[in-house]
C-alpha cells in the first residue's frame, strides 16, 4: 500500500510539473526531515512509544490558486519504537492528506524573506507494525493541522519549520491483543525541509 502512495505522489508530481511553466509563484514542491511525538492513548496497556522519535519525512505538491488560498497534497512517513520499560516493538505510521493551504505571511511582514502558512485537511492513516506483531496493521482517517514558517534563500527556494498535529479516528482495540505493538492515536510532528518553486520566484508579488 505504501509504495502505491509513493507511485501515485510522484504521478501528481511529474503532471504539477507539467502543467506550471509559465505561472508564477503557483506550484511548489516540499521535502521535509524532523521528529515525530505520538500519544500515549494510541496504545494498549503495558506499550508506550519514546517520546520524541526519528524518522519524519513529509513530501508535498503545494498549488496557490489565489494569491491568499492554496491546497497541498502531501505523504508522510513516521516511524516510532518502544522505551526502555515496554515491550520491543516499532511501528511505521504513512500517511496521506489532501489540505487547503493559507498564506498568513501578514505576521512576518517585518521582513521581506520570512513567509508564513497555516495548513489544514483530511487524510488516511495506515499503521504497520513491525516484528512480532506484524499481523495488527489497521488504517483510519485523520485530519492533520499544521504551520509552517519559511525563509526564502532564493527567488525559487526557501526553507522552513514546520510543525503539526495528526488527529486520527481509529476504534477502540478490540480484542486489546490486536493492539499489541500497534497504534491507534495522535500524532505530532516537527520538521524541517525545503520548499522550492516549480513555477516562480516566493515573494514576486512583494
Amino acid at each position: 500500500m505504501n509504495t502505491h502512495i509513493c507511485l501515485v505522489l510522484v504521478l501528481y508530481l511529474c503532471s504539477f510539473i507539467s502543467f506550471s511553466q509559465g505561472d508564477t509563484s503557483t506550484f511548489k514542491a516540499q521535502f521535509a526531515l524532523g521528529v515525530n511525538a505520538p500519544s500515549s492513548n494510541g496504545f494498549v496497556n503495558d506499550f508506550e512509544a519514546n517520546s520524541m522519535n526519528f524518522p519524519t519525512i513529509n513530501l508535498g505538491l503545494q498549488y496557490m490558486f489565489k494569491q491568499k488560498l492554496g491546497a497541498k497534497l502531501d505523504f508522510g512517513f513516521n516511524r516510532f519504537s518502544n522505551t526502555d520499560n515496554s515491550p520491543e516493538f516499532k511501528v511505521n505510521y504513512s500517511r496521506i492528506n489532501a489540505q487547503l493551504v493559507y498564506d498568513a505571511s501578514i505576521i512576518t511582514s517585518f521582513s521581506n524573506n520570512l513567509g508564513a502558512f497555516i495548513h489544514a485537511g483530511p487524510g488516511y492513516s495506515l499503521i504497520k507494525p513491525l516484528g512480532n506483531y506484524g499481523a495488527n496493521k489497521i488504517s483510519y482517517l485523520n485530519v492533520m493541522a499544521g504551520m509552517e514558517f519559511h525563509y526564502g534563500v532564493s527567488d525559487k527556494l526557501s526553507i522552513y519549520l514546520d510543525a503539526s498535529y495528526l488527529k486520527g479516528f481509529a476504534k477502540d482495540f478490540n480484542p486489546v491483543l490486536n493492539g499489541f505493538g500497534s497504534f491507534n492515536g495522535d500524532l505530532l510532528t516537527i520538521t524541517i525541509g525545503a520548499s522550492i518553486s516549480l513555477s516562480g520566484c516566493y515573494y514576486c508579488g512583494d
